[in-house]
Order: C-alpha cells, then structure tokens, then sequence
C-alpha cells in the first residue's frame, strides 16, 4: 500500500469506528492519523510488565518520563502468558494481581493523549496447567516423547509455535486486543518456538509435506534438518501472514510485527516496520555488533523504519533482568544503532522502579535526538562499500576442519573496516540484482562460499559495469546448496583456479613482503608494511593457479619447525605463491585473498592482518571515501542524505572495553574528517549536532574539511544542503 492509499483508507477507518462500527473502545484509542503511524515515530519506549505490576506500579510517573524524554512511540505488554487486561479469552491468564482494573487500557489512554504511536505486545511461547489440561496437544514435545516444561519457570509449559496454539487461541488472542484497545500494530516476542517440536501436529504436519520423520538433532547440515528448517520458516510465514490479516480486519492500518523471522530477505519483503530485538551485548562482543545488525536488516527492508530495541540492564547469559548497565555502555550500543539508521527504543523489564541510575543517559540521549530530529529523517545511505553477508553460506556451508567458525570471517572483516574508518553497508546476497548494488564502487565477499550460478553473473555483471570486488577464501566454491564445485563459480573474475586443497592449519607460516623492483617501490596494497620483510601468515589457505600474470606483493613463506628453538628458521626463503591477487579489469579492480585473513584477523587481531585487509579495500574501491576520518581512535563512520542536508556521524569506540562490555567510562578522542559533497550541492552551514556548536571548515574543490572535532560518544557533523 502506496502512502497516500493508507492515508485514505486509515481515515476511513477512524471515521467507520467513531460512528460505531466497532466497540467503545475504539473511540478512546484511536489517535488521528495524518501519516502513516510507522513513519512518524522517532523515539520509542517498551515497558514489559510483569505479573505483579497491577496496583503497583504508577502510570503517571511513566507517562511523565515519556514525555520529558520526547517518547513519540510505546510498547506495552498486553496479553499471551500473562494478560494485563481484563481478557474474556477462555484460558488467557489475567495477571493475578489485576482485580477489577485495567492497568493496559491506563496506559493506552495515556500515551494516545500524547499523540503517541502505541504497539502491543504479546508473548505465546509458555502456557499455564489449566490450558495443559484442556490441550495437552497445544505443548512442544521434546525429541525423546515428553512435554517440555519452562527452563526457567517450572510451574509453565511451553507451547508448540507451529501448531493450534498460535494459529488458533493466540489468533483469538489478538483479535480481542484489536477489538479493545485499537493499536498500531502487535508484536510478538518469543513467537517462533525454540527448535523442532516433536509434537502430534508438527510431526503429521512435517511428515506431509516432506514425506520425512523429523529430525532427531539440531545439526544445521543434515539434510533432514535442512528441510525441517525450510518447513518451520514457511509455517511461521503462514502464521505471520494470519495474523497480520486478522489484524488489518479489526484496523486498515494496523500490521503484525514478527520477533526476529528467520529470514532477513523476507523479513524485508514483508515488513513495513520492524522492530530489532539486539538488546545490549553479551560475552566478547564489540558495541558495533548493533550496527552490524541494523545494516543487515536494512540490506533486505531498504529504508523502512527499523526500531532497534536496548536495554538498559545487563543482558549476559546469567539473564539479570533486573539490573542496570553503567552509562557509558548504554550510551555506546544506542549511539551504534541511531549512527546507524535505527530508532531507539529503551526496554525496561518490570514497570515498578527500584534503581533509577539509568534514567538520566536515556533522557539526555533521547532529547538530543530529539532536539535534531530533521537531521535523522535519512532518505539514504551514501556509502560506496557494500559488504556482502549470506544467509544461504551460514546454513548450509560448514563441515569440514578449515569450516568451523566461518561466521568470523564477516567479523573479521567488518572490524577491519571500521579501525578503517570507512563507511559501508551490508548487501545481501539474495539482492546482487543492479538496481540494489547501483550505490555501491565495491563489494567486499568475506568468504561467501555458497553462492548459485545466477548470483555469479550479477557479480560478474557487476564488475563488468566497473565495479570491484574483494573475495577471500573459499568464496563461491560452493552452490547455493553447499555442494562443492570443481572449481570456483567466479574463478574467470578471481584469477584463478581451484587446486583441488585447502591448507592448514599452517603452523609457524608467514608471509613474505615484496617491492616491485622493476618499479622501485612498494604495491599500495602493503602501504605501512614495507619495513616489515614478513608478516604472520593466514591459519588456512586455499590451494590455487593463478590464470593469468599477477603483480606479487604478498608472497608465502611456508611452515617451518617451531620447536626446538635452535630449528626455528624458514627451510624456504622465497616461493612465487601469491596471497594477493590483484587484477583491473575496466574501471573496476579486483582483489581476492586466498587464506583465511579476515578470519585470522578476528582470532588473533594482528594488526598487520587489518594493514594488509584495509589497504587492499583501498586500493579496489579505487576512489576517495565519501567521508575520511583521520584519528588516533577507533571511531565507527556511518553517512547519511536526508532531504536537505547531509549528515556524518562519529562514533567513539576507543576504550580498554572495546571487545568485552561493559564501558567503564567514555574517552574523548579528537579527529579531523573530510566529506565529499554530492555533485551541484551548495554547502549552507556545518554543524557539530550533538555538542550543539557551529566548527570552522575549509570548503575547497567540493570537500569540505574540519579538523579538532572532540568525539565523547556520538558526534553528528551535519552539513546544510542547497
């Protein structure tokens, strides 16, 4: 539905209920529509009640905290494993706590009075005895023949998402809280089970459309389990595709929004809003882990509105929900995700409040944002790095010994990226079509082994309109079913051939450093690496022949003894064994690596690795970046048009913290950046966002320059368009 179409038909809608085409309620809850309710949203908040909350907790001192926070959008729990209404459902538990109140309808009344978007949330994954005992067929049965009770709450079961229990009691479920309370949308959390059921309807079910028993393990590579995986998507589609139905028949304008569907691409080809449940990090894993998530889903939702969901607690596996996280950490992860293009939306767990701390960092983030809210309205990335992830690869790719932990090579790569400072998005590799990759100069392949014939003709077509590629590894040795060809499916693009081995682990290799002595100098590819003879080599390596005749800054030293320490030295010297290839090819360039270099450089974090990783980016893009940073930090670059203006935004990750949550402390850092503005745009002003001041620039051949930003967490340099 075009914008202009929801417009006319949500009005429609408003004026049918205020004439009484639907209960009460909808009079009430209903709030004036002038556009549609996903685009107009910026700020959101999530109170997910919990049972005793009713009687306890004070609407009030929230519905003041949105609004001095400048919260334009909520999500409230409504019903599934707890009703926080007076449900009529039979077998829908109302909160015990609930009485004759209505502690939903409160707060619904209260943010429509605001003119806020509200969504309601519900949960169907665990179940009470009373509806064990009128459906024991509605609970997820484990592999060996036994309901499964709650892991964490004993005293519930847990339902079985493919089946009954969500398609019809949570159908019914729904349609009360439309009938009611008449909001925007309904979310469900917990919606899409916790692996295979072996329950009666799962197994006729599956069994008629496979002809198949189902799987008895969870090995992403069986065959049985990949066609599982296939069903159970499709079924969550179906189901998906239910409620929102049921949904837009109680309100035109209304939509179900899925918690984490398993498919990104279609995620996006569904989804007019969505809201991204990576809530805080968790064991080693870097604050740049929620922008990772927002450009993967942007690359299959385009520029729809993506809500991305922080709490303001701890999120390690211990499940402390009702703790709090230090400032500076919170501050990072949502900073990472507005940088981004996501819209912030703080969670907190239990809607009676005991520690407070937290509160100041989301009021002061969300009035800044707030306050240059027109400079967030993005219309597009402006990036010309795209890095290509796959789905297919993560399913069905993976096996042998050299295979193990092949998500890292994408995190390998994209933390190579941003010590580079350079801006970029993420493709997916199911939209290699022209039209997705018009924005981008080069696509970066870090080991995207399962890849179809088709999927190789868009890259080489690609390429052939002047792009460039950078590949590593094994990268289209596969099909898009993870059978092995005989050779690569890009072998004429990459150079090379496959010689049938991969090698490693390579103990004690390295890998040799070169100048071009016909030339007198170095290769740009190994720019800072001169000095160095040899680097640490790769862990595994592809075994390749190369096609043609390739320049040779990279060579292999081979393994060589590492013990007894009077043996360590290299029995080869020299070999001709490439490590880089490197090849133009019209206005394009190509560079493929055969080790494992952005998988080794996510496990050893050898900066040599990110020297070699980033110059070689360079070099293929061929082109200065639309945004260039010079800092002694790590700052993450993201670059965004809106209507009339262009925006860059920094975000400081330098900290001792980096790696491993949480922040202790934020480190000020101060760096110069340059920005290229679009061809026949007149720059009006520049300004620094976040600290609200007005810096000195140099505007000169359409680049415009400024030196000693101070970096805390987020700046925003916004540049004023004509």
């Amino acid at each position: 539905m075009n914008r202009k179409n929801f417009i006319q038909s949500t009005t429609i809608l408003g004026s049918a209920l205020a004439l009484g085409g639907s209960p009460a309620f909808a009079n009430i809850f209903t709030p004036p529509l002038e556009e549609p309710w996903f685009d107009k949203s910026k700020r959101w908040a999530q109170l997910a009640f919990v049972e005793n909350d009713p009687g306890r907790y004070d609407p009030d001192f929230w519905l003041s905290y949105f609004k001095r926070i400048h919260a334009d959008g909520a999500l409230l729990s409504a019903g599934g494993v707890v009703a926080f209404y007076p449900t009529d459902v039979p077998f829908h538990h109302r909160s015990k706590w609930l009485g004759n109140t209505d502690p939903l309808g409160d707060m619904m009344k209260g943010c429509r009075k605001m003119n806020m978007s509200v969504i309601l949330r519900t949960d169907p994954h665990a179940t009470r005895q009373d509806m064990y005992d009128a459906h024991p067929d509605y609970i997820s049965v484990t592999a060996d023949g036994q309901k499964r009770r709650h892991w964490a709450n004993p005293e519930l079961w847990v339902t079985c998402a493919y089946g009954p229990y969500n398609f019809d009691f949570m159908t019914k479920v729904n349609k009360e809280i439309m009938e009611r309370y008449q909001p925007d949308a309904i979310f469900s959390n917990r919606w899409a089970g916790h692996g295979v059921c072996y329950c009666e309807h799962c197994k006729e079910m599956f069994r008629k459309a496979s002809g198949l028993e189902l799987p008895k393990g969870g090995d992403r590579l069986d065959p049985t389990y990949i066609k599982w995986n296939a069903w159970s998507t499709g079924r969550l589609k179906e189901l998906w595709f239910l409620w929102d139905k049921e949904i837009r028949k109680q309100r035109a304008s209304a939509r179900f929004i899925p918690n984490g569907f398993p498919d990104k691409q279609e995620t996006g080809k569904y989804s007019d809003f969505f809201f991204a449940d990576q809530q805080a990090r968790q064991g080693v894993m870097p604050p740049w882990g929620n922008a990772m998530g927002a450009k993967e889903l942007r690359a299959g939702l385009g520029m729809k509105p993506v809500v991305g969901i922080f709490s303001v607690g701890i999120e390690e596996e211990y499940r402390w929900k009702d703790s709090v996280q230090n400032d500076a950490e919170i501050r990072i992860w949502v900073a990472e995700g507005v940088a981004n293009g996501m819209l912030p939306c703080f969670v907190k767990f239990g809607a009676y409040i005991e520690d407070k701390r937290w509160m100041g960092a989301v009021e002061k983030m969300y009035q800044g944002y707030y306050k240059n809210e027109r400079y967030l309205n993005n219309t597009a990335p402006m990036a010309r790095v795209g890095m290509v992830y796959s789905e297919q690869t993560n399913r069905k790719y993976g096996g042998k010994p050299w295979q193990q932990k092949s998500r890292e090579h994408g995190l390998g790569m994209y933390h190579a990226l941003v010590e580079d400072h350079m801006p970029f998005e993420m493709v997916n590799d199911n939209l290699l079509d022209a039209e997705h990759l018009k924005p981008f100069k080069l696509l970066v392949l870090p080991n995207i082994a399962a890849l179809s014939d088709a999927q190789c003709a868009q890259l080489k077509a690609f390429v052939d309109g002047g792009g460039s590629i950078v590949a590593t590894f094994e990268t289209s040795l596969y099909n898009e079913e993870g059978k092995p060809r005989s050779n690569f499916g890009l072998s004429e693009l990459l150079g090379v051939t496959y010689d049938n081995g991969v090698e490693g682990p390579m103990m004690n290799s390295y890998l040799r450093i070169k100048g071009d002595a016909g030339k007198g100098g170095y290769h740009p590819v190994v720019k800072g690496l001169e000095d160095s003879y040899k680097i640490i080599n790769t862990v595994y390596q592809v075994k390749v022949k190369p096609l043609g005749i390739f320049p040779s800054p990279v060579t292999l030293i081979p393994t060589y003894p590492d013990l007894p320490m009077e043996d360590v030295y290299p029995r080869i010297q020299e070999t001709d064994t490439r490590e880089v290839y490197l090849k133009e090819t019209g206005k394009g360039r190509v560079a493929y690596l055969p080790g494992d270099m952005d998988r080794s450089f996510w496990q050893m974090m050898s900066t040599d690795h990110s020297t070699l990783l980033r110059n070689t980016i360079r070099w293929a893009l061929n082109e200065v970046p639309v945004a260039d940073v010079e800092t002694a930090g790590i700052v993450d670059v993201a670059v965004w048009r809106q209507k009339n203006s262009m925006t860059v935004h920094l975000v400081n990750l330098t900290n001792p913290m980096m790696m491993k949550g949480p922040f202790r402390d934020l480190l000020p850092v101060e760096a110069a950046v340059s920005i290229r503005v679009p061809a026949n745009k007149k720059v009006t002003g520049v300004s620094l966002l976040m600290s609200g001041t007005k810096p000195a620039f140099e505007n000169k051949d359409g680049l415009v320059t400024l030196k000693g930003i101070q970096i805390l967490d987020h700046e925003i340099v916004a540049l004023d368009l004509a």
